[in-house]
């Protein structure tokens, strides 16, 4: 991936302030407990920190939070809010790069569907191989991620709209044999309205399970949120949690 790819500095200039709901602190305050718990007093390292949506609140619930980053101008978002410049940061992707101190993370974490933004199933090996590399024995991985809607598309279709709001339009297209979907979004900027576009590879719970296995990991939990919801047949998304497994 080219650095800063599609989350260049006209993008991560409006990226907060764009009305989803995952900045909402309905959604936000539960992922950071869940966090908090899974490093267990110990460092966290998150895959993709972007603006800092996630490691700022949990930097200031006490842990000792470090990002890996493709965009410079992200980071430099996240740098410029209060407490953004204490956390390192290394620019890079983070299906390979390795931070200082790889092995001695209690807890790494990639949220938001960002796995899917890694369209290879290799890349992906590669994220768990990395993630894994960064812990310590005892150490997790968590993913939040949500479930291919393959279920609502109609017979000879491979488009599914996912939202429908006043200020953004959403349609996921797939393509099924190759595992993959382009996300198609219009958002409404003041009185114009902006489409924007961005392929991902969207991944299965047993498949990224056997992704954990292959780096030395081992499946500990699987939520359907981050409130501990049962994970069923009707989940849109799911949050699981691997452990390293002792060495």
């Amino acid at each position: 991936m080219d650095e800063d790819g599609r989350f260049n500095e006209e993008v991560a200039a409006t990226y907060d302030e764009y009305r989803d709901p995952m900045f909402s602190a309905e959604v936000i305050d539960p992922a950071v407990d869940f966090l908090v718990k899974q490093a267990r007093g110990g460092k966290a390292l998150e895959f993709a920190i972007g603006t800092g949506r996630i490691a700022l609140p949990l930097a200031a619930r006490g842990v000792e939070v470090h990002g890996i980053d493709l965009s410079k101008a992200m980071i430099a978002q996240m740098q410029a809010k209060p407490g953004g410049s204490d956390i390192p940061v290394v620019v890079g992707d983070f299906t390979t790069v390795r931070m200082d101190g790889a092995g001695s993370f209690r807890l790494v974490y990639l949220v938001y569907n960002t796995i899917q933004n890694v369209t290879s199933q290799d890349g992906q090996v590669a994220t768990f191989a990395n993630a894994a590399a960064h812990l310590e024995p005892g150490g997790v991985f968590v993913i939040e991620v949500g479930m291919p809607d393959l279920q609502r598309l109609p017979v000879g279709s491979s488009v599914v709209p996912f939202d429908f709001s006043d200020y953004h339009y959403g349609v996921d297209e797939y393509d099924i044999a190759n595992q993959g979907l382009i996300s198609h979004h219009f958002t409404k900027r003041g009185d114009r309205w902006e489409y924007s576009s961005g392929p991902f590879r969207y991944v299965w719970p047993s498949e990224l399970d056997l992704m954990a296995q292959m780096a030395g990991m081992a499946l500990r939990e699987r939520w359907s949120g981050w409130k501990g919801e049962p994970f069923t047949s009707e989940s849109r998304k799911f949050i699981s949690v691997w452990e390293k497994r002792d060495e």
